[in-house]
């Protein structure tokens, strides 16, 4: 990589996840992760331990109460804060999976200090993010069955915005050994209880959108025994009651790195129906501009010269609209254009994901109850059946009984922890390190 150019945060983001980092990675990756301490603006916490954990207990308690009047004004029928529509909600889990898929990757790299007692909090938070090695409860699998499920899995072609955050939490997990006091400071302020987590449950739920992965956020992290807790008792076993004042700078700065990249509630902002949609239809554009038969007209005109301008896409989008083949306030079943994307018969079946769907359906303001189906299409995530899981899993403990010590604690790195081996090679490491 250039050392002089400004590091792409989707290109270090896939890259980090893919492995770990050779020399010229590690660089880049030290680098981006310098400008954004550099460009951090750190509030002061408390100096003293003692101090800090009743700040943030108060905090906690000012959450809830917020969250609180949030249900209150609810019962009294003010609309949904976060998500007007299901294409909303589908948009949030959307946009937020590049953070989401490399939970705990900032703790990653302390794996190594196991056998210190020090490090024993920080070590908890991050077999209890793997679940253990129980796909139920790992919560990089957890997600990813949530994408599946409502078929709205981004892969990589998010801009490079929305890798912000997950790039930098990789970027503390491969470096943890440089920055000891900053991966602290986040893993302090990334275990607090935020308000927009409360209110996304709630809403998640309400729409019929499976809301464990966030809700499990929720009590795992409580302040009284969990994560939160954890996360100030391991600023006291490795920074000491009142830190020094270079270990507190560096505390407060890892903490301002929650701030860094797109967060939760700008997402929330950041879902435009009808963007979305054009951003979808050019897309598509490019590969189907020239299939189409000259009979299939719009306006008059053949489908592939409409498709041959991606200019004319917003315009496309409208004359839809203008010739009934998308009527406003129809279910997806009762257009034409809806019709052909049904998977039994349609001639345009697969083309559009279930997401995909969702969006048009909420921007023709379709009935609720008659937008697309989560079931419209299988899952391109190949999951597999809990039975088939079972039934691999004797074959991969057998595997991870063989691994060196050093090989265990590479398949519980981020690129790995979810796969089978992963989550067999966690097992195994978790029945040593308690015992």
């Amino acid at each position: 990589m250039n050392d002089d150019a400004p590091v792409c945060p989707r290109n270090l983001y896939l890259a980090l996840r893919a492995g770990p980092p050779d020399a010229a990675l590690k660089t880049a990756a030290r680098r981006y992760l310098q400008a954004a301490l550099a460009a951090a603006r750190p509030a002061p916490l408390a100096r003293d331990v003692p101090s800090l954990r009743r700040d943030l207990l108060a905090s906690n308690h000012a959450t809830g109460q917020r969250f609180q009047r949030y249900l209150m004004a609810r019962r009294a029928g003010m609309p949904r804060r976060f998500f007007p529509r299901r294409a909303h909600a589908l948009s949030f889990i959307r946009h937020s999976a590049p953070t989401k898929l490399v939970d705990g990757a900032w703790l990653h790299g302390l794996l190594r200090y196991w056998q210190d007692a020090r490090y024993h909090g920080l070590l908890r938070i991050y077999l209890e993010e793997l679940g253990e090695g129980c796909a139920s409860r790992n919560h990089v699998c957890l997600y990813q069955r949530l994408l599946a499920s409502l078929d709205c899995d981004a892969g990589s072609e998010l801009p490079a915005r929305f890798y912000q955050q997950g790039a930098l939490q990789l970027c503390l997990g491969w470096l943890a050994d440089e920055f000891i006091p900053e991966v602290i400071g986040f893993n302090l302020g990334y275990e607090q209880l935020p308000l927009h987590l409360l209110i996304t449950t709630h809403e998640l739920r309400e729409l019929g959108i499976d809301a464990r992965y966030f809700s499990l956020h929720i009590s795992i992290d409580n302040a009284d025994t969990g994560h939160a807790f954890l996360a100030t008792e391991a600023v006291h076993a490795l920074l000491g009651s009142r830190p020094g004042d270079e270990d507190y700078r560096r505390l407060c700065r890892g903490f301002a790195l929650n701030d860094v990249g797109i967060g939760a509630q700008a997402l929330v902002r950041e879902c435009d129906l009808e963007a979305e949609l054009v951003a979808i239809f050019r897309r598509k554009r490019a590969v189907g501009q020239n299939l189409h038969a000259p009979h299939c007209r719009l306006g008059g005109e053949p489908v592939s010269a409409w498709l041959a301008d991606p200019h004319r896409v917003p315009e496309m989008l409208h004359q839809l609209r203008r010739d009934n083949a998308l009527r406003p306030g129809q279910p997806l079943t009762a257009c034409r254009f809806g019709r052909l994307l049904d998977m039994d018969s349609g001639a345009m079946a697969g083309v559009f994901s279930a997401y995909e769907q969702q969006l048009l359906a909420d921007w023709l303001g379709a009935p609720v109850a008659a937008a697309a189906s989560r079931a419209t299409r299988p899952s391109r995530a190949g999951k597999l059946t809990s039975e088939g899981v079972k039934a691999m899993a004797p074959q991969y403990k057998a595997r991870a009984a063989e691994l060196a010590p050093e090989e265990l604690l590479d398949w519980m790195s981020p690129a790995r922890h979810f796969t089978p081996l992963g989550l067999a090679a966690t097992q195994r490491f978790c029945r040593a390190w308690h015992h």
